[in-house]
């Protein structure tokens, strides 16, 4: 139970660091908080709202690990670095596909509520 609590309480440090000092992130989770009650009125049914909101949290989540991998390249190499870069570019496409899944979830449901599918 200890570790359970010690866990949690890293993940909401986390959580509250990223939102404070990355805006990329900061973006994204207002986007969620506006997203979990706009997504009742858009879903056409409770499946559909689980699938938009967890793509959402899916893409929370790529955009961690993406400012992970840029702040952990930043710290073993501040000066550029080609590879380097090239690492931080696949991170972002990472959140570029994310993104990308997010919108067609998204449109899906709201052509499905609209009656066009």
């Amino acid at each position: 139970m200890k570790r359970l609590f010690s866990a949690t309480k890293n993940s909401l440090r986390g959580i509250a660091y990223g939102v404070r000092t990355e805006p990329a992130i900061r973006e994204e989770a207002i986007v969620f908080v506006i997203a979990l009650p706009a997504g009742f009125f858009v879903a056409p049914n409770l499946v559909w709202y689980a699938a938009m909101i967890g793509v959402l949290l899916l893409l929370l989540a790529i955009e961690f690990l993406n400012t992970a991998i840029e702040k952990l390249s930043d710290h073993v190499t501040p000066m550029h670095h080609p590879e380097i870069g090239m690492i931080k570019d696949f991170g972002s496409a990472a959140v570029f596909f994310g993104l990308a899944l997010s919108g067609l979830v998204w449109l899906a449901a709201i052509a499905v509520r609209s009656g066009l599918i």
